[in-house]
């Protein structure tokens, strides 16, 4: 069996991908799989044609990587792929319709509202409740996202995030404790607490070595650590999600939890945080990697 390893990709992520493809690339060559390291461009089609491979390992953040396109590629080329399918990672590309697809479930989020340009033009900025999150609707590790305290910063932080898409998402910002869980298959692995060393988790705290602190597994009491896991794989499944996913969630004050997102390919950098959390169930890097690709197998298999 030849795994190809397709990573890096045209988005605003691609230098991740590349870290986490390469990381992957290397475990199951490490393994004695017979692998081949794919670099996603415009020209990928083509690529695997040459490369005969007979399963795809996705390690692509963002844009038509982790948005379903991809996926339905290689559906159409007959060829298995690890991870979500399309539906389900066109879902959770686009954080709008998760969270309307979770609120359908009965998974809190936090309150929010969408806008287009359109909107924007009309839009009366001191009617926006601050402090708020500004993001993108359809952008990955933090791109184009800000913490908005000042009715005077707003105006820059929605045209920043517009640069990303044509729809903005204005989110109530809840102030707590940042953890995430990860999921695998049908089971929730465990948590982590992130603590930024400065603002929030950021691009650059996310991918630079030092700027944020993890805590394994999070302090917080062991029913609300239940209660998150259960919610992390209800959201996972919500979505029709497969092999290894990360719920992002805040817990406010009050201990209440809210989903902010399903990312469907994970990093698997070594500052990436489901291999972190996999170590809790027993995965070290190497058996994580196979287990997603031997789920990926057992699946095509069906």
């Amino acid at each position: 069996m030849k795994v190809g390893v397709i990573a890096g990709g045209i988005s605003s992520e691609r230098e991740v991908s590349l870290r986490s493809g390469q990381a992957v690339f290397n475990a199951l060559k490490e393994l004695g799989y017979n692998v081949v390291f794919i670099d996603a461009d415009i020209e990928l089609c083509e690529k695997i044609k040459k490369e005969k491979i007979d399963i795809a390992f996705l390690v692509l953040h963002g844009g038509w990587g982790e948005n379903g396109a991809v996926q339905g590629m290689l559906e159409v080329m007959g060829i298995p792929y690890t991870g979500s399918g399309v539906l389900a990672s066109a879902l959770a590309m686009d954080k709008e319709a998760t969270k309307k697809i979770l609120l359908y479930h009965g998974i809190p989020v936090p309150p929010f509202k969408v806008i287009n340009l359109a909107e924007y033009e009309k839009l009366n900025i001191k009617e926006i409740v601050l402090p708020c999150v500004v993001k993108p609707s359809q952008e990955g590790s933090s791109v184009g996202v800000n913490i908005v305290k000042k009715e005077e910063d707003l105006k820059s932080a929605i045209e920043e995030a517009f640069k990303y898409g044509d729809r903005v998402i204005i989110e109530k910002f809840i102030e707590g404790k940042e953890i995430h869980i990860g999921v695998l298959g049908d089971k929730a692995l465990g948590g982590v607490e992130v603590k930024p060393k400065k603002g929030f988790y950021s691009y650059e705290a996310k991918y630079t070595k030092g700027l944020t602190d993890y805590i394994l597994p999070p302090e917080i009491d062991k029913y609300l650590y239940e209660k998150l896991m259960d919610l992390g794989l209800k959201a996972h499944k919500a979505l029709g999600c497969k092999g290894g996913t990360r719920v992002d969630m805040l817990i406010d004050k009050e201990g209440n939890p809210y989903v902010l997102e399903i990312n469907t390919i994970p990093g698997m950098t070594e500052t990436s945080l489901l291999p972190k959390i996999a170590t809790l169930a027993g995965y070290n890097f190497k058996t994580l990697v196979k287990e997603i690709l031997e789920l990926a197998i057992r699946e095509n298999e069906k």
